[in-house]
C-alpha cells in the first residue's frame, strides 16, 4: 500500500479533531466557545466529545452507520450527554468519502451517500435515540423509535423539509460546499485569522436558514427572528479584518442568545462539516500524483 494511503486514516481523524478544535475558537453567538460557556456546557465537554469521538467515526473501512453509531456511544461515555449528534451525522459519510483515492471529495461523497443502505439506517436510528437530541418527536415514516423501513438516505429525505442535517444527505452538502466553504475560503484570502473565518461561516448559515434545532426547541418564530438578526451581523463580520473588529457586537448577542436559552446548534454542525470537509480536501491525493 502507497504511503501516504497508510497514513490517510490517521489524517482523517486529526482533520476532525483539529476542525472541531478550530470551531470552539471562533466566539459563535448562541453556541458554547473559547470564549464563553453556555447551556450548562463548557469548551472541555465538547473537546472531550471530539477526542472520543475521532476515533470510531474515523475508522478505516467502517460503514456510515457504523461510524455513527460508534461516535455516538463514545461521546456518551466520555460525556454523558449530547453535545455533537448532528456534527456526527454530517462528519461520518465525510470520513468515509475521504477514504478513496479520488481526488474530488464531494463526487466521492455522493457516491457514500447512495450507498447508504438500511444496515446504515438502522445503526443511525440507534445512535439518534441513544444521543436523544432536543425537540425528538415522533412522524409517521421513517420513525427511529420504529422498525427500520428503508436506506438511511431514504430517512434523510423524508426529514429534509424540516431538518438541515437531513437535508445535507440529499443534496450532495450543497449547503457545506456551495455557502459554507466559500465563506470560509474568502475570509481566509483577506484575513489569516481562522477564527473570524469560522464566525463567518456560521454567521452565513445562521443567516442563510431558520436553525433546526432552534425551530424544533422554540418553534419557526424564534428561529426565524434569530436568522434575521444574524443576517445584519453575518454582513458586518464578512467587511471585517479582524475579529476584534466585531468582538464586541458578537459577544452581546451571544449573552443575550444565551440567557434566552436560545443555541443555533445546526449552524454549529455545519461548520464543523465545512472545517472538515476544506481539511479533508488538504489531504487527498491530487488528480497529478494520485495515491
Amino acid at each position: 500500500m502507497p504511503e501516504l494511503a497508510r497514513e490517510r486514516p490517521r489524517q482523517i481523524a486529526s482533520a476532525f479533531y483539529d476542525a472541531c478544535r478550530d470551531e470552539l475558537a471562533a466566539p459563535k453567538p448562541g453556541n458554547v466557545h473559547l470564549f464563553a460557556s453556555g447551556h450548562r456546557l463548557e469548551v472541555r465537554d465538547f473537546e472531550r466529545s471530539a477526542a472520543a469521538a475521532a476515533e470510531p467515526l474515523t475508522a478505516s473501512g467502517q460503514t456510515v452507520g457504523t461510524r455513527i453509531l460508534g461516535a455516538v456511544e463514545a461521546t456518551a461515555a466520555a460525556v454523558k450527554t449530547n453535545t455533537n449528534l448532528g456534527i456526527i451525522l454530517l462528519c461520518a459519510p465525510l470520513a468515509a468519502a475521504a477514504e478513496t483515492s479520488s481526488h474530488d471529495l464531494r463526487a466521492s461523497l455522493s457516491r457514500a451517500l447512495r450507498a447508504l443502505d438500511r444496515d446504515d439506517a438502522e445503526l443511525a436510528f440507534r445512535a439518534i435515540v441513544k444521543a436523544s437530541p432536543a425537540g425528538l418527536g415522533r412522524v409517521e415514516r421513517h420513525d427511529v423509535f420504529a422498525p427500520v423501513t428503508g436506506s438511511l438516505l431514504e430517512a434523510m429525505a423524508e426529514a429534509a423539509d424540516r431538518d438541515l442535517v437531513a437535508q445535507q444527505y440529499v443534496t450532495d452538502f450543497a449547503d457545506v460546499f456551495e455557502l459554507g466553504e466559500p465563506l470560509f475560503v474568502g475570509t481566509l484570502a483577506r484575513s489569516a485569522d481562522r477564527r473570524l473565518a469560522t464566525l463567518v461561516t456560521y454567521l452565513g448559515f445562521l443567516a442563510g436558514f431558520p436553525d433546526s434545532h432552534i425551530a424544533r426547541k422554540h418553534g419557526p418564530a424564534v428561529a426565524h427572528e434569530t436568522r434575521q438578526h444574524a443576517v445584519s451581523l453575518a454582513a458586518l463580520a464578512q467587511k471585517a479584518d479582524r475579529l476584534e473588529d466585531v468582538l464586541t457586537d458578537v459577544l452581546a448577542w451571544d449573552a443575550a442568545l444565551k440567557k434566552a436559552d436560545i443555541n443555533p446548534g445546526t449552524s454549529a454542525d455545519l461548520t464543523v462539516a465545512t472545517l472538515f470537509a476544506h481539511r479533508l480536501q488538504n489531504i487527498l491525493p491530487t488528480a497529478r500524483n494520485g495515491d
